[in-house]
């Protein structure tokens, strides 16, 4: 930077009043009619000194709707070791120890406005919030929480439907189906997902590779298949160590027309048996959750089953290996097999 650019910022930090603003813009967006607050100054004081800044680069804006808010701009090297040695000075002054009281004092009006707003509508909220933004949004985010480097299986995918809520949040998804007309589905909706595999094959004999999944999903596919344990015993091969397997089925129910018009062939599954399944598989970790029925719906309740495939330690304390009545040791035995 020039000479005359290094002089107009010492200029510019030369103002106590601008210097005051700095600070408090460092610590938290605010409005003009915040700072004014703040500062115990007049609008037009405030305003401006705030232009001062913003054509010195020292503050930026945005608009929130019919507000505007200021903060402190992201700074060049030579401007923010000016403002380091600066706001070093400030702090801990009488001043802006005041200007911290009433800066909280600003942030509680703002929380206060929110905790009215509840207060009033709690009642209300979910209908407000779904007239908002719909009844599914947050269940649309929260495989946000997934690891995106993850491989996961879509097993049973039909149309494609949950492989398209899981595809954006993580690194692969690999969706089998036996039917090729739910494939050719299934590919149409995903056509523009470059992470997804789809694979034709039963459920009963993957085609996936011995511990390549991070996760495999099983979502109202269970009660379509003879043999669930054999098909979960094949889930628990191709995960990896510790990968977690998840299941939403019906919960048992008396509906056996279900049996004729869809094809079912169990009328849903208790949690011993689910349990039984997933113990048998070599699933560790077993957990059952019944989902609540929504509204207006006609079908069986449901539950949500996970489970997970050993991980290493998991597999050195689940069955401790005997000799004459004693455990042998982890270490004993991890030699033994070397």
């Amino acid at each position: 930077m020039t000479q005359a650019g290094i002089l107009k910022h010492m200029v510019t930090v030369a103002d106590a009043t601008r210097c005051r603003m700095l600070r408090l813009l460092a610590r938290q967006e605010l409005t003009v009619s915040e700072l004014c607050a703040v500062l115990q100054l007049p609008q037009s004081t405030v305003s401006r000194h705030l232009k001062t800044l913003l054509d010195d680069g020292w503050v930026q804006s945005r608009r929130d709707g019919t507000s505007r808010f200021y903060a402190l701009a992201e700074l060049a090297e030579d401007a923010r070791s000016l403002w380091g040695l600066v706001e070093s000075t400030l702090d801990g002054a009488a001043e802006s120890r005041q200007d911290d009281l009433r800066l909280d004092s600003v942030l509680a009006a703002r929380r206060r406005k929110s905790q009215e707003f509840f207060s009033s509508g709690a009642a209300q909220w979910d209908h407000l919030r779904e007239e908002l933004f719909g009844h599914s949004f947050h269940l649309q985010a929260l495989p946000g929480l997934l690891d995106d480097r993850w491989t996961i299986g879509d097993l049973g995918c039909g149309s494609g439907l949950v492989t398209a809520a899981l595809a954006p949040f993580v690194a692969r998804v690999i969706a089998v189906d036996g039917s090729a007309e739910m494939l050719d589905t299934a590919a149409r909706r995903l056509h523009t997902a470059a992470n997804v595999e789809l694979r034709q094959g039963e459920l009963e004999s993957l085609p996936i590779a011995d511990a390549s999944l991070d996760a495999a999903v099983l979502v109202l596919v269970l009660h379509y298949l003879p043999d669930p344990a054999r098909v979960l015993a094949e889930v628990a091969r191709v995960l990896l160590p510790g990968g977690r397997l998840l299941i939403v089925d019906m919960l048992p129910h008396e509906r056996e027309d279900y049996q004729q018009q869809m094809g079912h062939v169990w009328l849903g599954f208790s949690e011993s048996q689910i349990t039984r399944y997933l113990s048998g598989a070599g699933l560790v970790r077993p957990r059952l959750h019944p989902l609540r029925t929504a509204p207006n719906t006609r079908g069986p309740a449901l539950f949500t089953a996970t489970a997970a495939a050993p991980d290493i330690s998991e597999h050195n304390t689940a069955a401790a290996p005997v000799l004459n009545g004693k455990a042998l040791p982890t270490a004993a035995l991890a030699n033994a097999l070397a």
